[in-house]
């Protein structure tokens, strides 16, 4: 069956499906979590509740850093409360056409001194953040919600609204919740939920001795 007539068939029994679902094509079997990851632009308003939110972010705690600094913070609004609204202000107008459905919009945060020796620079600090948004994203998938991060808003509005420390910047905004129906997106955005995932070949990024050469194993037999 090609991916397009799945994909036909598969909004065609949509009813009974809890959610859209665009598993990763791999070459390798891969864990679910992992498979099934991807970022929405259709949320349903549905609310997530206390202990969903406490997993993530526990989840997120737990993730490796550099020197333990765990550099991340978080702003966390709820739809309709002020602190969402403050965030949605910031995104540019591309993320808010799509953005305003999830229940939950956040602030990723870096902060780019030591906790340990605040007059030096942690160049580690927005790796970090990744590391912990990444544990936070598939503690959430497990919960069956989903998180599309954005890099598209203003930091400097952001600073300036959330009243950052000059030492703390915002790295990216995140809608989670859970999914919602395609329907609600305007055509061009409904296109991009329903279009197939890509990714470039591992073999163009994953090298040995020389910058550029493939590494061995991608190709071997077993």
């Amino acid at each position: 069956m090609s991916s397009n007539l799945a994909f036909l068939n598969l909004f065609k029994t949509r009813k009974k499906i809890p959610m859209l679902s665009k598993p990763a094509q791999t070459s390798e079997a891969l864990h679910p979590l992992i498979q099934n990851r991807w970022s929405p632009r259709a949320f349903s308003s549905k609310p997530v509740g206390d202990t969903q939110l406490r997993r993530i972010f526990e989840s997120a705690r737990w993730a490796p850093s550099s020197s333990n600094e765990q550099p991340w913070r978080f702003i966390i609004g709820f739809l309709g409360d002020q602190t969402y609204i403050k965030i949605f202000s910031i995104l540019v107008e591309f993320n808010q056409l799509w953005a305003g459905t999830a229940p939950v919009l956040m602030l990723g945060i870096a902060k780019k001194t030591s906790s340990k020796n605040p007059e030096r620079q942690n160049k580690s600090a927005v790796y970090d953040l990744g590391q912990a948004l990444a544990y936070l994203t598939f503690q959430a998938m497990a919960d069956d919600l989903f998180v599309h991060q954005m890099g598209g808003f203003d930091a400097a509005k952001a600073a300036e609204l959330f009243q950052l420390p000059a030492d703390h910047e915002v790295i990216t905004v995140s809608a989670i919740g859970y999914i919602g129906d395609p329907d609600i997106l305007s055509p061009n955005f409904k296109k991009m939920e329903l279009d197939q995932r890509y990714r470039q070949p591992i073999d163009e990024m994953v090298f040995t001795d020389t910058f550029g050469q493939p590494a061995p194993f991608l190709t071997s037999a077993g």
